[in-house]
């Protein structure tokens, strides 16, 4: 979960007359002060873990059908009790760990629309929160958390396949040190299906609370 900014600068071209013996220049306006950008509207959210307490920043803004799915799991203490339960390591200390209800029935609620990275801005770089997914459209609370750049889990409208990636809606501000344990931590050699085997962690850590930060 980069953005590239344009500028462009407008230079003034000043006509000098050569009959003239006083060379009359007209004034240039200096160009005006870039306007600092805006940042971005966030909500800060704090899940404690029987690990410690990653702190996350969400993005309302440009990511805000994902951010408010996510919160009214929150808000309604859905959260409480799920576990981080995979830890996909793709070399040293990078990967992402996935957590979440893992179709917990009593705790869903509808699944949110799918908000691509190419439409919020936003990629998958190192720290970033994410909605895991089946199809586009079917994504609910399960979650995953970068460890260093996974930029492969973005959306890519040129590429083959599955072309609309992951919908990453915010990043981890404090408490890395924490995502880095969990990734850390031993799988199962032989649980988790497709893909996932071999990725589950063999005692899942526990989300103690997941809680607006006031």
């Amino acid at each position: 979960m980069t953005f590239k900014f344009l500028s462009a600068a407008l230079a003034a071209l000043c006509a000098v007359s050569a009959l003239a013996q006083t060379v009359t220049v007209p004034a240039v306006t200096p160009p005006a002060a870039p306007v600092a950008a805006v940042p971005a509207a966030t909500v800060s959210i704090v899940m404690t873990t029987s690990e410690g307490p990653i702190t996350l920043a969400l993005e309302k803004d440009r990511a805000p059908l994902t951010t408010a799915n996510f919160l009214r799991y929150v808000d309604q203490k859905r959260l409480d009790g799920v576990t981080f339960y995979r830890a996909m390591k793709l070399g040293t200390d990078s990967g992402l760990i996935q957590g979440g209800p893992q179709g917990e029935a009593k705790r869903l609620l509808p699944p949110v629309k799918h908000e691509p990275t190419s439409q919020t801005g936003l990629s998958h770089v190192d720290a970033t929160i994410s909605l895991a997914r089946f199809a586009p459209g079917t994504a609910t609370a399960d979650f995953f958390i970068t460890v260093g750049p996974v930029l492969s889990l973005d959306a890519d409208p040129s590429g083959r396949g599955d072309k609309d990636g992951f919908a990453a809606f915010g990043h981890v501000v404090a408490g890395m040190d924490v995502v880095k344990r969990i990734l850390a931590a031993p799988t199962s050699p032989n649980a988790g299906l497709g893909v996932m085997k071999g990725q589950m962690i063999a005692a899942p850590v526990r989300v103690l609370t997941v809680r607006r930060v006031k």
